[in-house]
């Protein structure tokens, strides 16, 4: 009778198919069910029972399914995870899902918006009032499973960086060893690589020949080859790391949420718009969300942990009465906690494309085509092998823009293909391309709410190329990226420049393509920064917890204090393995001394 009993009430807190296994039916585990049974609290207005949770988390992404997991490890806690998207599955199968989980459908998710939030900004006025085009994950995997698997974490300085910044505890001796704990590189564990996590990160498996061309040119014109630009050394040009694992993108929901959707403790929920925050006074005791025309609360013992991103994190806190004063006072949303710098210090890097045509008929163009597309595709779907296996950025690299920079502020991925508008418009000939830009740009943009309406997207003013410094970098980046273009490696290949073209000489010339042809690189940030409790435009705490409220936190790209030097992916999956272990009460992990390359001299660029 009390086995019938609990599993009635293990089906009420956890849903429809969850089962108890001989494991969890020891006494203890009885006890702990009985407990969460309690949990339940009933609504005094509608006499319903409400759902309570230790842990309530807001976003499914690479932060939030990251907490799921390392929550749910203590079984005392329960957590429940929202999010606004559906699943990372079509009934129940990965490979019928393959515009997510084949890596080179990469670009399907970027043409609608069954998985995408689909933003867009402004018009930049630093770009000839161009309108640009923000991709972000609405899905399991949040945009680790959008995005173009590249496992990159920026610089050690990034994070030490980030401690003179005002987070305390987040320098790179802090910041390291949560890279490792989460990461199962192919090639093993050393000092920089993690070899038992649960993030899977291999190497490029096509060995083409223009990813070693780029390899080769970039040493002809004098940068060093580095063998791991996440290890000891970023500067210089090599193969990247990449978040695919036998053949399939390993987002953070395969890595992290997937293995732990039987913990009895782990209650998740899709397409969930969460439209406020609840509060007993300044402390969130739950959420408010939308779910197939209804509006459901669910109640937080512990804490309410935001892990939206970048957009949807402070957008959720604007909402919830968790901003600038005077901007919520204009759209009467009553104030809760007044703190100017929710949706401030918007960063973003921009990045563009050089193109050159290739003499010889080995790009990805005919692998375009139709009938080879389904080849591909059918190879993919019976082995995960193939030209399906890989998203093809394969090698890259990082260099410094001009003498007395200390450490890489150019990035480089390069395809042995042609992009044409984020992959939305068909590549019409044979070509290879660099993806270039400035990795720490000094415009700073800013975002804030539309309209009181939940639904309405957040205006967003990322100003891009609005300093003069900003201009200077990326007309360099375009002419390093044609020097290195113009060395022997690529001369069996090269044909004539596609893009800027030969026409585009002058500096007035270059800075005006970029205008016309630079856009975002995906990688939004900073607008609930970390800092110091002196620093008034700091939303979070070093903890991770919001300044003045109790039981809120947010872990995600929004809190980074400064954009890093690299992809966004690998920095906020360890951003929220760190914050897990602050969150549990546990020190954090440490390795202080760990060498980095430093430039043999400054008085030069390379």
């Amino acid at each position: 009778m009390l086995s019938f009993t609990v599993s009635r009430t293990m089906s009420g807190v956890l849903g429809r198919g969850v089962r108890l296994t001989p494991s969890l039916c020891s006494s203890q585990a009885l006890v702990q069910v009985c407990k969460w049974a309690c949990s339940y609290s009933t609504g005094s207005s509608t006499g319903q029972r409400t759902p309570s949770y230790s842990y309530v988390i807001v976003g499914a992404g690479s932060a939030g399914c990251v907490l799921a997991n390392r929550l749910t490890e203590n079984a005392s806690d329960s957590v429940l995870l929202l999010e606004a998207g559906p699943k990372d599955m079509f009934f129940n199968s990965l490979r019928l899902s393959w515009k997510i989980h084949m890596p080179a459908a990469l670009t399907y998710n970027l043409c609608d918006e069954k998985y995408n939030w689909y933003y867009h900004t402004l018009p930049q006025v630093g770009m000839d009032n161009r309108v640009l085009y923000w991709p972000r994950g609405r899905v399991w995997g949040g945009s680790s499973s959008l995005n173009a698997m590249v496992y990159i974490r920026g610089h050690a300085e990034d994070y030490n960086r980030w401690q003179r910044e005002g987070a305390e505890g987040w320098d790179y001796d802090h910041c390291l060893p949560y890279f490792r704990k989460a990461q199962a590189h192919e090639l093993g564990a050393d000092r920089y690589r993690g070899g038992s996590g649960p993030l899977h990160v291999s190497r490029g498996r096509t060995n083409h020949p223009l990813h070693q061309a780029f390899i080769e040119a970039g040493q002809q014109a004098g940068y060093p080859f580095t063998d791991d630009m996440n290890g000891f050394q970023q500067e210089g040009l090599g193969w990247m790391d990449m978040t695919i694992h036998k053949g399939k993108r390993w987002s953070t929901a395969s890595a992290y949420l997937r293995p732990v959707l039987s913990r009895p403790n782990l209650k998740t929920d899709v397409r969930c718009l969460t439209t406020r925050i609840l509060f007993d006074g300044t402390r969130a005791v739950g959420v408010e969300y939308q779910q197939n025309g209804e509006t459901k609360r669910v109640y937080a013992e512990k804490e309410v942990i935001l892990s939206g991103g970048a957009i949807n994190s402070p957008q959720l806190l604007m909402l919830s009465g968790i901003g600038d004063a005077d901007e919520l006072k204009e759209l009467g949303i009553p104030l809760v906690q007044h703190l100017p710098g929710v949706g401030k210090n918007l960063q973003d890097h921009l990045e563009l494309y050089v193109q050159q045509q290739c003499t010889q008929p080995i790009t990805l163009y005919k692998a375009q085509k139709p009938f080879l597309m389904l080849k591909i595709g059918i190879e993919w779907m019976l082995q995960q092998t193939g030209y399906g296996a890989t998203a093809h950025l394969e090698s890259g690299g990082f260099i410094r823009s001009r003498p007395e920079v200390t450490h890489p502020d150019i990035q480089f991925h390069f395809l042995p293909s042609q992009v044409v508008d984020h992959g939305r418009v068909a590549s019409k000939i044979e070509a290879y391309q660099v993806h270039v830009g400035p990795m720490r740009s000094t415009s700073i943009g800013w975002m804030k709410l539309k309209s009181r309406n939940p639904l309405d997207h957040p205006i967003l003013q990322p100003n891009y190329l609005t300093t003069d410094i900003d201009i200077w970098e990326f007309r360099q980046s375009v002419k390093l990226s044609r020097e290195i273009f113009a060395q022997k490696a690529f001369e069996p290949f090269r044909g004539p420049e596609v893009q800027p073209g030969p026409e585009v000489a002058t500096d007035a010339q270059i800075d005006a393509f970029v205008r016309q042809k630079a856009d975002s690189a995906y990688h939004p940030s900073c607008t609930c920064k970390m800092g110091a409790v002196t620093d008034r435009m700091a939303v979070t705490d070093p903890q991770t917890r919001v300044y003045g409220m109790d039981g809120l936190r947010v872990v995600d790209a929004s809190i980074m204090p400064s954009v890093v030097s690299g992809n966004l992916n690998a920095p906020t999956i360890m951003m929220a393995e760190k914050a897990a272990d602050i969150i549990k009460g546990l020190p954090s992990l440490s390795d202080p001394g760990v060498p980095v390359y430093q430039p043999p001299t400054l008085e030069t660029q390379r």
